[in-house]
């Protein structure tokens, strides 16, 4: 497995992580507002790095041309 598909691999699973926290705190928003608040921090941290791999994924794919 390359570089390119083993971050691409990693980027899938914490964006269904992410969709999940999301979800989870949109659900609890009415309910409970603490939970919502985590919920949507720790989808913040995941999508910090999803977007850090992002970067390298375009960094990998244009030293290879």
């Amino acid at each position: 497995m390359s570089k390119i598909e083993s971050i691409r691999s990693n980027q899938a699973k914490l964006y269904k992580q992410y969709r999940a926290l999301i979800e989870q705190a949109y659900n609890f928003r009415q309910t409970d507002s603490a939970i919502s608040d985590i919920s949507e921090y720790k989808a913040i941290k995941l999508l910090n790095k999803l977007n850090k791999l992002k970067y390298l994924v375009r960094e990998q794919s244009q030293s290879a041309q």
